[in-house]
């Protein structure tokens, strides 16, 4: 499923997270990476994102294989340094650095990473600052929607956005991403989550369970 309001996305609840600002703060996330994307964007606030290669869209799935079954069971996940949490599926492997956890199975995945906002990014922001940012960092990236949101956990936007995975290690093969990212403030801090699969995946339920069970502590 991840900043400054200049840019430099892991969750979770992915991957993971792009950087991206907003308001009189910023924020930076590492992009997810599950069938790990093309490219990522830095989580160090201090440092230039790195520019992914032109590549053309793979096609999409026609039955994807990415579904998240229906039966799993969630468990709570809170990190420390980031002062966040939300629950994840069970058995689903875990990489935390920092403030940054990414949770991955087969080709899904979700990741929540703290940025430095201080008040609510906003349609008008995320067009100006985080969709030029991803464009640049995301492989065969393509924009669906972006959208203001109030969740559980603050206020923000949703970008739903499309990018070529990484080629995998052992087959070389590429598949078409697409990614549910949230960049939510409360009481002046902000965190991150990108929720991603393969283009077609039923992930509806499993992404409102992890996305409505975020914190911000």
């Amino acid at each position: 499923m991840t900043r400054p309001h200049q840019h430099t996305a892991t969750v979770v609840l992915v991957a993971l997270v792009a950087g991206c600002s907003s308001g009189s703060g910023s924020h930076t996330a590492a992009a997810p990476t599950a069938s790990p994307p093309a490219a990522t964007v830095s989580a160090a606030p201090t440092s230039a994102a790195p520019t992914a290669a032109p590549q053309s869209a793979v096609a999409a799935e026609s039955n994807p294989p990415g579904d998240i079954p229906d039966n799993l069971a969630f468990i709570p996940y809170s990190n420390t340094a980031g002062r966040y949490r939300f629950t994840h599926p069970e058995g689903w492997a875990e990489k935390t650095q920092g403030s940054t956890a990414t949770f991955t199975d087969k080709l899904n995945g979700v990741q929540a990473a703290t940025g430095t906002a201080t008040t609510p990014p906003t349609l008008a922001t995320a067009k100006q600052q985080d969709v030029p940012e991803l464009a640049r960092s995301q492989a065969a990236f393509e924009l669906r929607t972006i959208t203001d949101v109030s969740m559980p956990a603050g206020r923000g936007v949703r970008i739903v956005y499309r990018r070529n995975s990484a080629p995998d290690a052992v087959t070389g093969r590429q598949y078409r991403d697409e990614v549910e990212r949230y960049e939510l403030v409360s009481h002046g801090r902000e965190v991150i989550v990108e929720l991603f699969g393969p283009v077609g995946a039923d992930n509806v339920d499993a992404y409102k369970t992890m996305i409505d069970s975020l914190k911000i502590q």
